[in-house]
């Protein structure tokens, strides 16, 4: 007799290492993101406890884990920022680097630089987009 398991997918998030990587992820990326003269500027009157916070529950969703988000739309939170293109591709880079660095697999990575494709408009102020 054999028994046969269904399996469920791991998620992106499982396969990392769950919410302990995803703290690591974030205390590194705000690291070097709070080290850029160019991006420290938008946290200077930000508590980043709470921002460190917020970071990490949206990563965890777009990694495929629990939804626990209940914060403010992207649009919402970073419009009032005026935020140019430049700026939101370092904030990529810091990000991509700091997975990069923690080990996080291809696979995952382009899923998430793909994920900050797709946002791109709802952080990005509309004077700043190429073609606007």
């Amino acid at each position: 007799m054999t028994v046969t398991e269904e399996t469920t997918p791991v998620s992106h998030y499982e396969r990392i290492g769950g919410a302990s990587s995803v703290k690591a992820a974030v205390e590194l990326f705000y690291d070097k993101v709070l080290a850029d003269p160019d991006l420290a500027g938008y946290f200077a009157d930000v508590d980043m406890v709470g921002q460190r916070r917020h970071l990490a529950l949206m990563l965890t969703v777009v990694l495929g884990g629990p939804n626990e988000y209940t914060g403010r739309g992207l649009a919402e939170a970073h419009q009032p920022l005026n935020i140019p293109v430049a700026h939101y591709a370092k904030v990529g880079e810091h990000l991509t680097v700091t997975l990069t660095e923690l080990g996080v697999p291809a696979d995952i990575l382009a899923d998430v630089q793909t994920v900050l494709a797709d946002v791109q408009d709802q952080v990005v102020a509309a004077g700043t987009r190429p073609g606007v």
